[in-house]
C-alpha cells in the first residue's frame, strides 16, 4: 500500500506537471483534526482547472493514479443534477488500497466550494487566486442548540412513525418495517443522543456521520443500548429492538428536556409504549386493534 507521502507527491506532482491544472484543495476526513486516522482514509482531492471538458474527453491521463480494482463515475449517473462543464468526478479504489476522490473544477465553482466547507485545506495556487481561509475545522458539523418546537417535532416524528413500526410487524411486512425503522425513526434518535453530547460537551464537537463518534461522549451502557437497536430480518429480534429505541429515547429525552428547560410530553411516549405492547401481542388472525 502506497504511504500518505507517496499519495501526496503522485497528487501533487500531476497537478505540477499539467498546466491546465491551476490549484489542488483536500477536504474529508484527512483535513479533519478530531479523526482518527486509519487505513480506510480515502482522498479527497479537486484540481482547479481552466475547464473540465479535456480531462472528461480522453481520460487515460487518470491512468497514472494507479491500478484500478473498481471506480464510478458519479457525474454520468442521471439520478443526480450535475454541471459537467464546473465539475466531474471519478472515484478510484486502487489495488493497493488505496482511495482517491478526485474532481476537477473549474474557478468559480471551486472558490464557492471552498469558501462553504470549512473541513478544506489548500495544497496548491499557481496563480495565488485563491482566496485565505481559516485552519480547517468541522466546526460547521457541530452538533446545534435545539429550540424547543425543534425537541418537541423530533419527540412526537419518533413516538408517531412507531405506529407504522407496529403495523408493519404485525403484518410481517419487513422490508416495510426496516426502512421506516432506518429512515424515520433512528434519525430521530440519532439526534436526540446528539444534543446529549451536545449539552456534555457545551455544543462543540461533531458527532461524525450517523452518529459514529457518539461513543467518545456517552457512557459505555448507553452506547452499547444504541448498537442493540440494530436488527435482523427476525420480527421477534426487531420487536426488541424497537423497544430498545424506546427506552433510550425516552430516557435520553427525558435528560435534553430537564437540562434545557423543554417541555417533553411523556404521556405521548408512555402512550406509545402501551400501545407497541399491544400491538405486539395481537394474534395474526385479530379482527379489530382493541
Amino acid at each position: 500500500m502506497r504511504s500518505e507521502k507517496e499519495m501526496y507527491e503522485l497528487i501533487l506532482g500531476t497537478a505540477h506537471g499539467d498546466d491546465r491544472i491551476r490549484g489542488v484543495y483536500m477536504g474529508g476526513s484527512r483535513t479533519n483534526p478530531n479523526a482518527v486516522p486509519d487505513l480506510f482514509q480515502d482522498y479527497d482531492v479537486v484540481y482547479i482547472v481552466k475547464e473540465t471538458e479535456s480531462f472528461i474527453k480522453d481520460t487515460s491521463w487518470i491512468d497514472q493514479f494507479g491500478d484500478r480494482l473498481f471506480m464510478q463515475y458519479p457525474d454520468e449517473n442521471p439520478a443526480y443534477p450535475h454541471k459537467k462543464d464546473e465539475s466531474y468526478g471519478w472515484l478510484m479504489q486502487f489495488s493497493d488500497g488505496n482511495r482517491l476522490d478526485l474532481h476537477v473544477m473549474t474557478l468559480d465553482c471551486a472558490i464557492k466550494d471552498i469558501c462553504t466547507d470549512q473541513l478544506c485545506t489548500i495544497l496548491m495556487d499557481k496563480d495565488d487566486i485563491l482566496p485565505a481561509i481559516p485552519e480547517s475545522s468541522d466546526k460547521s458539523h457541530w452538533v446545534s442548540r435545539p429550540s424547543e418546537i425543534e425537541f418537541l417535532c423530533i419527540c412526537n416524528e419518533f413516538w408517531w412513525c412507531l405506529d407504522n413500526v407496529a403495523k408493519g410487524l404485525w403484518r410481517n411486512e419487513i422490508p416495510y418495517v426496516q426502512d421506516m425503522l432506518s429512515d424515520h425513526i433512528r434519525p430521530q434518535l440519532v439526534t436526540v443522543l446528539s444534543w446529549k453530547v451536545g449539552i456534555i460537551t457545551d455544543f462543540s464537537c461533531s458527532i461524525g456521520k450517523s452518529g459514529k463518534y457518539m461513543h467518545r461522549w456517552l457512557s459505555q451502557d448507553e452506547w452499547e443500548s444504541f448498537l442493540k437497536t440494530y436488527a435482523d430480518g427476525e420480527a421477534d429480534h426487531i420487536w426488541e429492538a424497537v423497544m430498545r429505541m424506546c427506552n433510550l429515547f425516552h430516557e435520553t429525552a427525558g435528560f435534553v428536556s430537564g437540562e434545557l428547560g423543554f417541555l417533553y410530553e411523556t404521556m405521548e411516549a408512555s402512550n406509545c409504549m402501551v400501545y407497541l405492547k399491544h400491538v405486539r401481542k395481537l394474534p395474526p388472525d385479530a379482527k379489530q386493534v382493541y
